[in-house]
């Protein structure tokens, strides 16, 4: 699966957020987006998984438009973390799991109001999947916690789980590693690499330059809503406007 950003440009009223961003995901690749603060990072995460139309150029998911439509998105493929963590906090860690894999569960009325056999072999295959995902992240594969109990670090991971349990093919992650300490950002490092290695492309927003360029196969970096640069990690760290723009301000 690819996802595509042609020519995407984002306006608010007189503000011009993305001016003709043009980037693409390929299969099993860590793509990383860095830039200033207000740079269009997170509205091109928000156009790239349909929370934003765009106001021009277009989002392709596999040469097929991407409708304005989260959850067409996320049928489609594509799951996302938010930079602010967006958990059910009196929920268990077992059951916000739960709620990324319902997107995938497919059951008739009539099953689902009835408790039928479908809708309760369907309910433990999801109970199953969601659990190995506790277990893939690093979480008691129990997730009796409540997610407000929950350190941090592992709210972080908690939400990650969330989104996998979905099936992505595409996971974007905004800033997954903001707030965390060394040994934590290391533990969410191995782990995206871990994604990639079940071959889920990932997307991911950081400030943490270091932690983008040891990681990811491609960079783009933003500035003031265009694409300053883009390539292979060595190739933007090393590239004279991107110090001067970004690097050299950090």
């Amino acid at each position: 699966m690819t996802l595509t950003a042609e020519s995407v440009t984002m306006s608010f009223g007189g503000l011009v957020a993305l001016d003709g961003v043009t980037l693409s995901v390929p299969d099993r690749r860590i793509v990383g987006l860095i830039g200033p603060n207000g740079a269009g990072k997170t509205t091109l995460f928000n156009c790239l998984t349909g929370l934003y139309a765009p106001t021009s150029g277009r989002v392709l998911l596999n040469g097929r438009p991407l409708p304005a439509d989260p959850a067409e998105a996320a049928r489609g493929g594509i799951a996302r973390t938010f930079q602010n963590i967006r958990l059910f906090a009196e929920m268990s860690a077992l059951d916000n799991v739960l709620v990324g894999r319902h997107t995938r569960i497919r059951q008739g009325l009539l099953s689902a109001l009835l408790h039928g056999p479908g809708f309760r072999r369907s309910e433990a295959q999801a109970v199953e999947r969601a659990r190995a995902e506790l277990a893939f992240v690093g979480l008691p594969a129990e997730g009796r916690a409540p997610a407000r109990s929950l350190a941090y670090g592992d709210q972080r991971r908690l939400e990650i789980a969330r989104a996998l349990a979905g099936d992505p093919t595409v996971l974007m992650l905004d800033e997954p590693t903001a707030g965390m300490n060394a040994t934590e950002t290391a533990t969410v490092r191995e782990l995206i690499l871990a994604i990639r290695e079940r071959g889920i492309a990932v997307v991911l927003i950081e400030h943490d330059t270091r932690f983008i360029f040891s990681l990811c196969d491609h960079v783009h970096v933003l500035v003031r809503g265009q694409v300053l640069a883009d390539g292979p990690p060595e190739a933007v760290r090393a590239d004279q406007r991107v110090v001067e723009a970004y690097l050299g301000a950090t």
